[in-house]
């Protein structure tokens, strides 16, 4: 399969995770995700809340499987984390070097320095 198909099924079945629109009735989300997949990269907006980091955990887990090391997670655009997401992402690091990976969280706000 083709990366471009690939994503493109991606886009599709994770909306939420691309920055495209989300099926009409669906509450708006507070958070976005923007995946380059050939680099492994994940570029996050918004509020990053315990469904959000768990949505995040599940892009960073196909980026790991998906061969990429590190995945790369910019967090420069994140308005605000709350407790449960700053527990997720504590422990999707644990996970990703539990599985032989690297996470590299990128301008991190103060909280989870």
């Amino acid at each position: 399969m083709h990366a471009e198909a690939m994503d493109a099924g991606a886009r599709a079945a994770h909306p939420e995770q691309h920055g495209t629109s989300r099926p009409a009735g669906a509450p708006a989300p507070g958070r976005t995700e923007v995946v380059t997949s050939r680099s492994g990269r994940v570029a996050v907006h918004g509020d990053l809340t315990r469904q959000g980091a768990d949505l995040l955990r599940g892009t960073v887990e196909t980026l790991q499987r998906r061969g990429h090391d590190p995945v790369v997670v910019d967090l420069r655009a994140v308005a605000s984390v709350d407790a449960g997401g700053r527990a997720v992402l504590e422990s999707l690091r644990t996970h990703v070097a539990a599985a032989g990976g690297r996470l590299m969280l990128r301008n991190e706000p103060p909280a989870l320095v």
